[in-house]
């Protein structure tokens, strides 16, 4: 069983003390200030966990005091958040079931994903000041610049079609019906541009704003509707120079939630091997991985111990090496199964 605290002042990895929300096991009335800014590796719920869950031995009077552990939940994060709103629950027993939902206030930055509603999905890849962006000749900039190179093998008309659209609604002050399967035609749509000044195909003559040029083709030009993505860059960012490993093989964790390192495959395997770049794959695969001593018997080809080989019995043709550790690892995983496994040694300068 778990047991929750109230507030207390308690030292993290940073220099500052920081407090706990208030979440008690007796006072659950004020959990958490709403709206409290927290800050990374901030304790949101302060709880802690027995150490030993041990049966009392039979026949002894004197019930055991359990011992108990700290295993607060602290808040991971770049950038600060808000607390939006607190959840408490429990069940008949008193276990308690807390969930908080965390507010963050963000602003488009580059690596942001963005869409319309016809599946041209993309990331940011250059904001630029006002002053920088083109405009048409009756000054209108645009908020989003996108790559012509979507179109062709993605195929999607009906975005070409919404911007001619929505440009002759604008004009006239009215709505148009966008699908397949009705509504206004192309044709009509372009003869309502052309009748207030637009040229027929929706383009526009554009400057550039840093040059202060006319760009030499025209530009097609117009409202398109863009929605925000939810993943964004900020919760993608990840990097890591020394950090967990796994149990079993010694190598770095996977994913960026478990503090991970950066995989290098097969095909990035590949790559390194088709330029010949022989020590960066030994750095990758081996030494920045699960390098691990090993002492090998030159004479029956079998891993030893501690500078000696328990097979010949003798110390005489025992060579240190380094290899994986999931090498070594598969080399007695083979041995379990009476598949033995022997190296043959060489000599550098043979």
């Amino acid at each position: 069983m778990f047991r929750l605290h109230g507030p207390s002042l308690i030292t993290l990895f940073y220099a500052s003390i920081i407090f706990t929300c208030h979440i008690d096991g007796n006072d659950l009335s004020n959990p958490c200030f709403l709206g409290e800014k927290v800050e990374n590796k901030q304790v949101l719920v302060n709880k802690s966990m027995p150490t030993v869950t041990q049966i009392p031995l039979e026949g002894s009077s004197v019930p055991q005091q359990p011992q108990y552990k700290d295993v607060p939940i602290t808040y991971k994060g770049a950038t600060d958040s808000y607390i939006e709103k607190v959840m408490i629950s429990s069940n008949a027993e008193d276990a308690f079931l807390i969930k908080m939902l965390l507010r963050q206030t963000r602003r488009p930055e580059i690596g942001d994903k963005f869409s319309s509603r016809h599946g041209q999905k993309g990331v940011c890849g250059l904001i630029v000041p006002q002053e920088d962006m083109p405009f048409c000749d009756s000054g209108i900039c645009p908020d989003i610049i996108m790559n012509p190179h979507g179109f062709p093998s993605r195929m999607t008309v009906g975005k070409l079609i919404e911007l001619l659209a929505g440009k002759a609604g604008v004009l006239d002050g009215r709505f148009h019906y966008g699908t397949a399967f009705g509504g206004s035609k192309v044709k009509d749509v372009c003869e309502d541009l052309v009748r207030h000044g637009y040229n027929y195909l929706g383009k526009d003559y554009v400057t550039s704003g840093i040059t202060g040029e006319p760009l030499e083709a025209y530009i097609y030009f117009g409202p398109v509707y863009y929605q925000k993505l939810k993943h964004m860059v900020l919760d993608k960012m990840h990097a890591r120079a020394r950090g967990p490993r796994a149990v079993l093989t010694r190598q770095p964790t996977e994913g960026r939630s478990r503090d991970g390192g950066l995989r290098l495959g097969e095909m990035e395997r590949d790559c390194l091997i088709g330029y010949g770049a022989s020590m960066l794959l030994l750095e990758r695969l081996m030494i920045s991985s699960d390098a691990f001593e090993v002492d090998v018997c030159g004479q029956c080809g079998l891993l030893g111990y501690s500078g000696w080989c328990h097979y010949c019995k003798s110390s005489c043709h025992v060579s240190s090496l380094r290899i994986p550790y999931a090498c070594k690892l598969l080399f007695q995983e083979l041995q379990s199964m009476n598949i033995i496994p022997r190296l043959k040694l060489a000599k550098y300068n043979e």
